[in-house]
């Protein structure tokens, strides 16, 4: 019997973390059909056979966390993620979207994107037709559009509670009663119609372009448990939620979620956050997760397995100057023009006397000086560099102050330079702490940002870094391949109630990459110009992803993309073939 695609001779890395094994897959009707031998009548009738000897064969990764609202809508590519290995991505999440929505708040949304999400706003007015209303509408328009890899969506906290309450809901008033009813019976529209759950965020970061906090940001108890009872009416689905610290302690905020899932018999995903100093913050939510777990929870905190932070660069949204008045009177010349001037001795030092005094909107602008936890990101990034290469380290080493290095640093590669500032999940210098975190059963992988923050954050290459520096380069606490692999797919995807896919076995989805492992390398973040309107963002590419396959479609090869478009929009939690 003939199948579409044949990968043979690979080291087939179950999903699961069991043992590696040199054996062939065979695709069907974007089915896995066969794994082990498979006889060489069928695979000599293939449509495709690809040669893996040497290579690892994967399940395709999931991705928990994205932010493809508006690029699964104006592009048929959802890259960087696609270009690390990721075949399906969960959009919609902290609680931003783009649905439900009328017509006249079509502004309110895209100031809150361009805050909390750093898409420029001309981006999504050109890039969006809002040929929808409702999230059932949404969805349909994300389903009608092709493109390389499957998404998903949660229905998104803060459009839901604008959409309901208009200028109440913006302003954060408290919902009244009639509100709550309509949320439910919004939500359980949602869910029927596929939404995976419902995302929510209380950080106090997450601001509009305005400055104002985002809807979500104080809504009450009650609210959270009406939605999430919404999604329970319509099936069922996941809470992923990003707390703040209010007084320094996860408990308040974390609490009223953990409590409304309980009573909904829903499941949550958290973002968890670890401080590079300090008390560690992060003991306290997981003694929460353990406690509510052994009462029959389902909660996962979700990290990121390297530092959390920004990319700064003049050329970006956000550097260390962007509030110095001196620095405002050429910021708006192009980057060329620029740093021309900032290389003239006199602007040079008129910049370096002044003051961050210019109040942003969002005070993560603030954090762009943090120097003890910023370095320079050459051309191979490092994203666990040693101190002694910090701005603060580098300045003490020269004479000078943070603030030249810093300047000096920025004008390298002609003002192409790249920072990165470390802001979290570094702790003690050291991601230590992130690598004990990803091997417990009650932590899942995510926070990789794609679609998202286009000028100051590059983070959807986290699976490559995964596979590079964890299972293969770290000298130490290093992951085995099958452990890094099962973290990147049927982890997330159990964690997302998508059970047809992360793993290699018979029935299950032909989502698959084959990978030169030891070939794979990260290249440097790069600027394009490829979004609607001409607009910037961050890309990353990588070396040693031999194909990605999605539903048994090859969608790149040798990391260059194909004219392959298999990629579908999931509607709701997929059970496993075992159980379909």
């Amino acid at each position: 019997m003939s199948f579409d695609l044949v990968v043979r001779n690979g080291t087939v890395v179950d999903g699961l973390g069991g043992e590696l094994f040199v054996g062939d897959v065979a695709v069907r009707d974007g089915i896995i059909a066969e794994v082990g031998r498979v006889a060489d009548s069928g695979a000599t009738e293939a449509q495709h056979v690809i040669d893996a000897a040497g290579l690892l064969v994967t399940p395709g990764f999931v991705d928990l966390h994205t932010h493809y609202d508006g690029q699964s809508i104006w592009s048929d590519r959802l890259n960087p993620s696609s270009a690390h290995g990721v075949t399906t991505a969960l959009m919609g999440n902290c609680g931003v979207g783009f649905a439900p929505c009328r017509m006249a708040d079509h502004e309110v949304l895209v100031d809150l994107m361009a805050g909390v999400e750093d898409i420029p706003g001309v981006v999504m007015t050109d890039g969006l037709p809002w040929t929808w209303e409702t999230f059932p509408e949404f969805m349909d328009a994300v389903d009608a559009r092709q493109r390389d890899i499957d998404v998903a969506a949660f229905l998104p906290h803060s459009p839901l509670r604008v959409y309901v309450m208009g200028l109440r809901g913006v302003d954060r008033e408290p919902a009244t009663p009639e509100d709550l009813a309509r949320m439910r019976e919004l939500a359980r529209e949602a869910a029927d119609a596929g939404a995976l759950g419902f995302s929510s965020s209380r950080l106090t970061t997450h601001r509009t372009k305005t400055g104002a906090r985002i809807p979500s940001y104080d809504a009450a108890y009650a609210e959270i448990l009406e939605i999430s009872r919404g999604i329970a009416d319509g099936g069922g689905g996941l809470i992923q939620f990003v707390p703040d610290l209010p007084n320094g302690a996860y408990q308040p905020v974390l609490q009223q979620v953990f409590d409304a899932a309980t009573d909904a018999g829903l499941p949550v995903t958290f973002t968890l956050l670890i401080g590079n100093a300090g008390d560690p913050l992060w003991h306290d939510a997981i003694t929460m997760v353990e406690k509510a777990n052994s009462s029959g929870a389902a909660i996962t905190a979700q990290v990121f397995p390297r530092p959390i932070g920004l990319m700064v660069g003049l050329d970006l949204s956000i550097h260390p100057f962007v509030l110095y008045p001196s620095y405002q009177k050429i910021a708006g010349l192009p980057l060329a023009e620029r740093v021309t001037e900032m290389r003239k001795p006199e602007v040079r030092q008129r910049i370096l006397s002044d003051r961050p005094s210019i109040v942003p909107a969002n005070p993560i602008a603030y954090l762009a000086q943090s120097w003890d936890w910023t370095y320079p990101l050459g051309d191979d990034p490092d994203y666990e560099p040693d101190p002694a290469k910090s701005i603060a380290a580098r300045a003490r080493a020269r004479g000078v102050s943070p603030v030249e290095e810093a300047y000096d640093r920025l004008l390298d590669d002609d003002g192409h330079a790249i920072l990165l500032d470390a802001l979290a999940n570094f702790e003690n210098n050291s991601l230590d702490t992130v690598g004990a975190l990803m091997r417990r059963d009650d932590v899942v992988l995510g926070l990789g940002d794609g679609g998202a923050h286009y000028g100051m954050i590059c983070d959807s290459s986290f699976p490559t870094y995964v596979l590079t520096h964890w299972a293969r380069d770290r000298e130490s606490g290093r992951l085995s391949v099958a452990e890094a692999i099962r973290e990147l797919t049927s982890t997330p995807a159990r964690a997302a109630g998508l059970d047809d896919r992360g793993r290699i076995a018979v029935g299950y989805k032909a989502d698959l990459n084959v990978i030169d492992h030891q070939r794979l390398r990260l290249h440097k973040p790069v600027i394009s110009y490829d979004l609607p309107a001409g607009g910037r963002r961050l890309d990353q590419t990588a070396d040693g992803y031999v194909a990605t396959i999605v539903s048994g479609e090859i969608i790149a090869e040798n990391g260059k993309p194909t004219a392959a478009r298999p990629g579908k929009l999931v509607r709701g939690r997929q059970p496993s073939p075992a159980r379909a």
